[in-house]
């Protein structure tokens, strides 16, 4: 075998070069596997030859997954539902800005693209923007570094201080096996929205939002109700215009709904969750009720779950959502005991779970989290069992295809 240079990178998720005949190899290196074709190039003046070698590491790249919605809508709860699933808690980076919106656990890491924004809040104020609005946020470099990430490589992300309105100095972020991009714009950008191996958009009606974001901002954040109120109909328009429509990419929607159980209800307690699961997504199975496909309405409350008024309905068929082939698996109401729970999930197919009552067994870990009660919850956890599938499938889809390589 000829003698050529190697050249080291930073990263091993690329392509590179080196000069040998044609041959299949394999080789580790730094702990990653790494698995190489290479063909031989003759010069056209018949000289030396050359030849490109692609190589691919045995760890895989990144997956990122995009969770989309408005502030106070509940991306907090469903990201430590999510981390949960993969193991270990999610915990800021150590010893690094107290003011971190960052969370990393064993396998996941949590970027807030709020740490994105290109002005700071003296800055959106003094040019009329609210932080929704594209001009007030750096998607040139939000898309350089969720694709430099997912390519393995490091990034140093700025920090957008939510205490103090200011932009922090930057801090470290390595390639997790998942990323995470929360917040405002994570299907905004057609760049970044490409990037995504899975999409979620948390759609909240704007009767449930504002009681769910009273709670969060006046016990959260100490701002006065009526801070609350004007910040709402400030965000309005621009949610309109720049949030919202992101719903019709991504490939799961959780719709939080008042009841249609109590007439006229005005209180807000019991909820009304749709899970809209687009139909032909890669690596992703949607749930369903009973019998795939078919339009189900089931009441379960009886022997084998307890329900108070005013009880329990669950609804499952297929739809179309933006032009797009869905299933639709809604509950309305809310659970009395969740370790009944176990009847509704083994009525549940496609659930990617790993044991039976694995379901189950998430919303008790959680039984303290906001919406363990009720579909919010419920579709939570499922959607993040679901993500867990897709990661695994990706995984062994990319460990496979340099084992094929070898063979051919």
């Amino acid at each position: 075998m000829a003698v050529c240079p190697v050249y080291t990178t930073q990263s091993l998720n690329s392509t590179c070069s080196i000069s040998t005949p044609s041959k299949t190899h394999f080789s580790s290196h730094h702990n990653h596997l790494v698995f190489y074709r290479t063909s031989k190039r003759t010069s056209k003046r018949g000289g030396s030859s050359s030849c490109v070698i692609t190589c691919s590491a045995g760890d895989s790249q990144t997956v990122v997954i995009g969770l989309a919605a408005d502030s106070g809508c509940g991306k907090s709860t469903f990201m430590r539902r999510l981390t949960s699933v993969f193991g270990g808690a999610a915990e800021p980076p150590k010893g690094g800005n107290p003011d971190s919106n960052t969370l990393i656990s064993d396998m996941t890491t949590v970027i807030c693209l709020d740490d994105y924004h290109s002005l700071d809040r003296t800055g959106r104020k003094e040019k009329g923007v609210t932080a929704l609005d594209p001009r007030a946020n750096d998607f040139d470099l939000m898309y350089e570094q969720v694709k430099a990430l997912k390519s393995g490589i490091a990034v140093d992300k700025p920090i957008y201080n939510h205490v103090s309105g200011l932009l922090d100095p930057p801090e470290l972020i390595k390639p997790p096996k998942i990323l995470v991009i929360e917040g405002l714009h994570p299907m905004f950008d057609e760049r970044v929205r490409d990037l995504l191996d899975f999409s979620i958009y948390l759609d909240i009606s704007n009767e449930v939002k504002f009681a769910w974001k009273i709670q969060r901002d006046m016990a959260e954040r100490g701002h006065s109700l009526e801070s609350i109120k004007a910040s709402i109909e400030a965000r309005k328009p621009d949610f309109d215009a720049f949030i919202d429509p992101q719903k019709q990419y991504a490939d799961a929607v959780i719709e939080v709904l008042p009841t249609q159980l109590i007439p006229d209800d005005n209180e807000g307690k019991v909820l009304r969750v749709r899970l809209i699961m687009k139909e032909g997504v890669e690596h992703f199975s949607p749930v369903y009720l009973f019998d795939e496909g078919s339009t189900i309405s089931w009441i379960p409350c009886g022997r084998k779950l307890t329900c108070s008024y005013p009880g329990i309905k669950f609804s499952y068929g297929p739809d179309t959502y933006f032009g797009h082939e869905v299933s639709v698996l809604e509950m309305d109401g809310q659970f009395d005991r969740l370790d009944e729970l176990i009847y509704i999930e083994s009525h549940l197919s496609n659930l990617s779970t790993k044991f039976y009552g694995e379901v189950t067994q998430q919303m008790l870990k959680h039984a303290d989290f906001p919406g363990s009660n009720n579909g919010t919850g419920l579709f939570q956890t499922i959607v993040g069992l679901k993500i867990r599938d897709l990661y695994e499938q990706i995984t062994a889809s990319k460990t496979a295809a340099p084992l094929q390589a070898t063979k051919a």
